[in-house]
């Protein structure tokens, strides 16, 4: 596979969503290299002179003080490794692992973190020849860098810890010799440069927001057929509504949904002689709703995007080989955007849990069967796919909680604040997944919904999402085992089929990506 030719400053969300998703190796533009390679002969005057350089020739954090002999200075940069790698629990997946190396490729690429080309070379190998370090998920708190995750990274990179090769978990070193390659020794400050940063915190952020996106453009598609299997006014989505309001994810929501709807039998049958004269919020207010929850996201992804190009370690090498402490490894901008991507999630879900609960109910459907099923009493239909709905809405609404706004002092109240943004973005990914089964069970109801309006057909592109759906998942005539169903209907929708099906031109996620 032809890698990504990662720009530091520069790169994509596009790019790097296709590292994630497609398992594409990357490298750096050899433009990188020059300001690399001047930053490391800084370092290396540093580390043999006798002037104190926080983590060049001195110990750590609260140990900052205490000069360490130039001999020691490459054991120095072991030690850190070693004794940082304490994550504990399941691994990161291992597409977010390897987006995380490649984003740690970025940082270093900026030529401020003083490593050897040596060391960006084998991020690079590892990343072209499939070796991905086992990754403990917990165990970072966003502040001082993502310490513990990255250095089990580094420890591979060293010939320690564990990682991936070939579909099996081998020793560090066993992995890399598998792969043709070799651990290197560190030099003055590159294990510092290798854990000091946020790339952990930010890989998982990127995947949640991928996701997200994904799954909002998922429901346009499956609200606009929950619209037309309620018989819901197409009136609200008229385009000055939104027009007057201004905001960009709304009149985009809107213009997917009259697009979506457009030619639908179903909606000519009631234009004229319908006793209602309003849908429920959820029918009526989805480009409101689903629209600032795109807004939200492209808030998120602006910042994501930045970080993902910035120089996040300690201390930097800035112009004329100052070396200088700072903190850019707070993770305080990760932790705002990975609570502003929970935030959207839970939304869209919760207006999503609505259109479902608004389908079952022969109260408020429009004539539709009790639960979507022909004959309600013996058959309890989606009674209770309903209810499952009901709890992922409320665990994401818990999920949402802001993270950022939590801090505890560590490291003996040197680092006396923290982002806790790595857990943040790892929560997004549960949210996620909830969100899938969410929506896949409301496509089950649109789909039911809409079959029993016939011989009145829906729109041509719902048409085609509601026949991907059912390649799948044949109509429900009476009670089955469904939790198949329910499990299929997520892993459609987390694979964007519908809308893909339907021929949705989704927004663009980023105006720069």
């Amino acid at each position: 596979m032809t890698p990504e030719i990662l720009i530091p400053g520069r790169t994509t969300l596009t790019q790097l969503e296709r590292i994630w998703r497609q398992n594409a190796p990357a490298r750096l533009d050899e433009s990188a290299r020059p300001a690399v390679e001047a930053a490391a002969a800084h370092i290396a005057r540093a580390a043999a002179g006798q002037v104190p350089v926080y983590g060049v020739n001195t110990g750590f954090g609260k140990l900052a003080s205490l000069k360490i002999d130039p001999q020691d200075t490459a054991k120095l940069q072991e030690n850190l490794i070693l004794s940082h790698a304490c994550g504990v629990g399941d691994p990161m997946p291992r597409a977010t692992a390897r987006l995380m190396m490649a984003l740690k490729l970025l940082s270093l690429g900026r030529g401020a973190s003083g490593v050897r080309w040596d060391i960006i070379a084998l991020l690079q190998d590892m990343l072209a020849k499939g070796v991905t370090p086992v990754i403990p998920a917990q165990g970072s708190v966003g502040a001082s860098g993502d310490l513990a995750p990255l250095a089990h990274m580094a420890a591979v990179m060293t010939g320690h810890a564990e990682a991936e090769f070939a579909g099996h978990i081998h020793s560090g070193a066993e992995a890399l010799a598998l792969a043709g390659l070799s651990p290197v020794t560190l030099g003055p400050k590159e294990g510092l440069a290798l854990i000091n940063g946020t790339q952990f915190s930010t890989a998982y952020a990127l995947a949640g927001l991928f996701a997200a996106w994904q799954a909002a453009t998922e429901a346009l598609t499956v609200s606009a057929l929950s619209t037309d299997a309620i018989m819901g006014s197409t009136a609200p989505l008229d385009p000055e509504i939104h027009a007057l309001r201004g905001h960009a994810g709304q009149i985009e929501a809107a213009a997917a949904m009259r697009a979506l709807l457009d030619g639908s039998e179903i909606r000519e049958s009631h234009r004229e002689g319908d006793t209602r004269v309003q849908d429920p919020y959820c029918i009526r207010c989805q480009p409101q709703v689903t629209g600032a929850a795109m807004d939200v996201l492209r808030m998120a992804a602006r910042t994501l995007q930045t970080e993902a190009n910035a120089a996040t370690d300690n201390p930097l090498v800035l112009t004329g080989g100052r070396i200088v402490s700072g903190g850019n490894f707070h993770a305080e901008p990760v932790g705002f955007a990975a609570d502003m991507i929970a935030l959207a999630l839970a939304e869209i879900g919760a207006i999503a849990q609505r259109r479902v609960a608004l389908m079952v109910d022969p109260t408020l459907s429009f004539d539709l069967p009790a639960f979507l099923t022909p004959k309600p009493g013996l058959n309890s239909g989606l009674m209770i796919a309903e209810v499952t709905t009901a709890a992922l809405m409320s665990e994401n609404k818990h999920l949402a909680h802001p993270t950022v706004i939590d801090s505890t002092p560590t490291s003996a109240n040197q680092e006396d604040h923290v982002s806790m943004a790595a857990h943040g973005a790892r929560r997004l990914g549960t949210m996620v997944a909830n969100l899938h089964h969410i929506l896949g069970v409301e496509a089950l109801c649109a789909a039911q919904g809409v079959e029993f309006r016939a011989p009145l057909a829906t729109s041509a592109p719902l048409q085609r999402a509601l026949a991907a759906l059912r390649a799948e998942i044949p109509a429900l005539a009476e009670d089955r085992y469904l939790a198949p169903d329910l499990a299929a209907a997520a892993r459609l929708i987390a694979a964007g089929t519908l809308s893909r099906a339907a021929g949705l031109a989704a927004p663009g996620l980023c105006p720069s990506s």
